[in-house]
């Protein structure tokens, strides 16, 4: 497994790649942080499907060819994983059949390609272009939210949020660097129009803060003391 970092904290697309041949991979790799975008390569998926559903990629790019699962399966798997990702079908060889079988599978495009990944890197910059996400997303910089399946990144770390949490980190993102009073959350998250006397912002908050911020240079989430809280976009 092995992901660019190079540019995460400005937030280009991350392609996500599985090809089980260590070298073809490695060159979809380099030819796509070549142009621009970080790349994360996924696992076999006999290894377990962890890490495929964990990150938060832009766009999934899979060549299903080689044996794991039988291809049109393992192409309907993997669109499953994307949902309203796209998802890009690889063949190393010039083969109809082949890329049949990917689009008949659910994929948004498929090629073939030998030596030279450059129709790749095209189809994978007209698909992430074309992307219905983006108006699905929240944040920016290290912060990325997935309002449509609800992942959470930070700096090309996947953190996994419960609901409340989760919805307390998009109501602070839709507002960046502007506070949040704790009424205001309580009923944006808990639907509450009154408050109960409760510590349930405060506890959450905190629980919030352990998971986005530790292990962090800098600290997103803060308390504006009277006025409540709010995300930092950037460091001071």
């Amino acid at each position: 497994m092995g992901q660019s970092d190079a540019s995460a904290a400005t937030g280009p697309p991350l392609v996500a790649i599985h090809h089980p041949r260590e070298e073809r991979a490695a060159t979809l790799v380099r030819a796509a942080a070549a142009a621009g975008y970080r790349t994360i390569l996924l696992p076999s998926p006999a290894t377990g499907l962890r890490l495929w559903h964990d990150c938060c990629f832009d766009l999934l790019v899979v060549d299903p060819f080689h044996g794991w699962q039988e291809p049109s399966m393992f192409v309907r798997l993997a669109e499953s994983i994307a949902r309203r990702r796209p998802l890009l079908i690889l063949t190393d060889r010039d083969s109809r059949e082949d890329r049949m079988t990917g689009l008949d599978g659910g994929a948004d495009d498929a090629v073939g390609w030998a030596d030279d990944p450059a129709e790749v890197i095209a189809r994978m910059t007209s698909l992430l272009r074309r992307s219905r996400l983006a108006a699905g997303q929240l944040g920016g910089g290290e912060l990325r939210i997935d309002l449509i399946d609800r992942r959470v990144e930070r700096a090309g770390r996947p953190i996994r949020l419960p609901l409340r949490e989760f919805d307390l980190l998009a109501n602070l993102a839709r507002v960046p660097d502007c506070p949040i009073s704790r009424g205001a959350l309580l009923k944006a998250v808990w639907r509450i129009d009154f408050d109960p006397g409760t510590n349930r912002v405060e506890v959450h908050m905190s629980r919030l803060r352990a998971k986005v911020d530790r292990g962090f240079a800098w600290p997103m989430l803060y308390t504006v003391k009277g006025h409540g809280y709010a995300l930092r976009s950037r460091p001071d």
